[in-house]
């Protein structure tokens, strides 16, 4: 919709004309997308790391996790349901299979019983429609089942029924649950916040200089795991980009229970030790103050940069996406960076231009 609105973007893209389309097929970026790889990505990123130079080797780094969330629906039993019920009949309509009963009208119905399923009076009515939902997603798979062999397509298929029965399966307690029909690696992450207190991808580590705010390392975890023990994944990959190893990272309490990872000292906000002096407890509090740098950091990746829904697919795309966000993020600043630099270099040579202007002048008037 930008390329299409702005001709000013149009122009910047290399087009003298302004044109009403679109300059490509969607696709065509996503297959371009798939042939560089996340290989490809990781040496983008690794690029945008070495043009700051001396600026990104810095001894000491802040890390901290935040969420990538997944462009999903927010994940109900019976939303899932009914597009269980809905992919079973377009998959039988496309097959020109006759079925005895599509279900259509009282689906609608048990999605009207669901609405109110908070409401103390309502809320038996709607346990009944969702274990009616159920029903019917089982009867349509077992008809499937029944009937496509004869269309020889039941081998085809067979791995989606028992994915389809599995999500039918699952309670509210279960763990390793199924958030959604195409995006079946979204996991659930409670931060303890209080506008949003569930969120539904993956956890993703964020490493940055200390002094400079660069981004040095980024790292996609397909598991929920506990922040400390995403800090091996995330120096490594750190580390990868850069020339000096990390020798000191910052972290905040969520990092608990971890004193050193890979030759680098963790750093905790905690109670200053008695053998500690003055000098030493005063640089431990100025290193922990510096950590809470890291925080509008991660909120510029989400708000500017598109880390805060992840449109890409799968679990690749959860690491070209940060991958892309953190890239995007430094060339930024060194375009910063090269921009002041220019500035002053070109207002340098105006006033040497005029000092020179000057002198001509004087030496004209002394002659």
């Amino acid at each position: 919709m930008q390329f299409k609105r702005n001709p000013y973007y149009q122009y910047f893209c290399g087009y003298s004309n302004y044109m009403p389309g679109m300059p490509c097929n969607a696709t065509e970026l996503v297959h371009f997308r798939k042939r560089i790889g996340v290989k490809g990505f990781n040496l983008i990123f690794k690029m945008s790391v070495a043009l700051h130079g001396k600026q990104a080797q810095e001894s000491s780094v802040l890390i901290d996790t935040t969420v990538q969330e997944k462009n999903i629906t927010y994940p109900t039993d019976a939303k899932l349901a009914i597009k269980i019920i809905n992919r079973l009949n377009k998959l039988a309509k496309r097959h020109g299979i006759q079925q005895r009963r599509t279900y259509v009208k009282e689906v609608k119905n048990c999605r009207l019983s669901i609405r109110h399923f908070r409401h103390v009076k309502k809320r038996a009515k709607a346990k009944k429609a969702l274990t009616r939902l159920r029903t019917i997603a089982n009867k349509l798979i077992r008809e499937l089942q029944r009937k496509l062999p004869t269309h020889s397509l039941f081998e085809t298929y067979q791995k989606d029924f028992l994915f389809y029965q599995q999500v039918l399966a699952q309670q509210p307690k279960d763990k390793n649950k199924i958030y959604s029909l195409h995006e079946p690696d979204v996991y659930v992450i409670a931060k303890g916040k209080d506008h949003k207190q569930y969120e539904y991808g993956n956890k993703v580590s964020i490493v940055s200089t200390k002094d400079n705010n660069i981004i040095v390392g980024v790292v996609s975890h397909d598991k929920n795991i506990h922040d400390s023990k995403t800090l091996d994944a995330a120096i490594t990959h750190a580390n990868s980009n850069r020339t000096k190893p990390i020798q000191q990272a910052v972290c905040d309490r969520g990092y608990v229970g971890v004193k050193e990872v890979l030759g680098a000292m963790i750093i905790l906000p905690k109670k200053a030790l008695k053998r500690d002096n003055r000098y030493q407890r005063d640089k431990k509090r100025k290193l922990c103050k510096r950590r809470a740098a890291i925080e509008p950091i991660i909120g510029h990746l989400k708000s500017d940069f598109r880390l805060s829904r992840n449109l890409l697919k799968g679990q690749v795309g959860d690491e070209i996406n940060v991958l892309m966000a953190a890239c995007a993020w430094n060339l930024k600043k060194w375009l910063a960076i090269a921009t002041i630099f220019l500035f002053w270099q070109k207002l340098g040579l105006f006033f040497v231009k005029y000092l020179r202007f000057f002198a001509a002048l004087d030496k004209k008037q002394f002659c």
